[in-house]
């Protein structure tokens, strides 16, 4: 029986995992007021895509051999 459950409730999941239309505003509702500046209001695609400060580009150096790390001041035995 419990099997029986779970596997309902993973198909009714997956059904509508693949369910993609059209973004729109809820009825009675209108997108927010164009920003500061702009000549247009953005869609609603335009709003999904994120601002290049929201993902900045990543500076991460790798390491070419293992190195002692520096001493933690906040790592701190429990109370």
């Amino acid at each position: 029986m419990r099997t029986a459950l779970a596997l309902t409730i993973a198909a009714i999941a997956l059904a509508g995992c693949a369910q993609r239309a059209a973004l729109e505003p809820a009825p009675g509702a209108s997108l927010p007021p164009a920003p500061y500046g702009a000549k247009t209001t953005p869609d609603a695609d335009a709003l999904l895509v994120p601002p290049p400060q929201a993902a900045p580009a990543r500076n991460i150096e790798l390491r070419s051999r293992s190195e002692e790390r520096a001493d933690d001041p906040f790592d701190l035995p429990p109370e």
